[in-house]
């Protein structure tokens, strides 16, 4: 099955670009859809997916997708979904190990105080793409 296994963060827009060496390939496909989420048009994704993880973190992972665009929840509340209010470390942990960037929304969950914490893009992303996902935000951005 051709598959999404990874997306992550570059500074350099060449070396993303040089990854992508077909007309039209999967790759394309996902970065389309990416672009689309930064450009406001799009709020989830349909590509396929295959990552690499625990029983346990493809789980959260899976849970993550269900958080919906523009809304948070705390790492807490995402491991009581889980269905174990005392997986709070785990499901954190997973986050921290989430392998698809933005696509598995990890940049959506937060700490319990409402605060921004942990991410591996950095907190200064988190804080740019949750404000992208606020339609009163994106004038600012763009």
């Amino acid at each position: 099955m051709e598959a999404v296994k990874s997306v992550g963060f570059v500074e350099d827009t060449e070396q993303a670009d040089a990854a992508i060496d077909e007309p039209y390939t999967l790759l394309q496909e996902c970065k389309d859809q990416i672009n689309e989420y930064f450009k406001g048009s799009r709020n989830s994704f349909s590509i396929p997916l295959d990552p690499e993880g625990t029983d346990f973190q493809k789980k959260v992972w899976q849970a993550l997708q269900d958080i919906p665009f523009g809304k948070t929840i705390s790492y807490g509340d995402l491991a009581n979904k889980m269905g174990d209010k005392n997986l709070m470390r785990a499901v954190g942990g997973a986050n921290g190990r989430n392998p698809i960037a933005i696509i598995f929304p990890c940049h959506r969950v937060i700490g319990t105080s409402g605060t921004l914490t942990g991410y591996a893009g950095g907190l200064w992303r988190k804080k740019w793409l949750l404000d992208l996902e606020q339609p009163e935000k994106q004038a600012l951005l763009f």
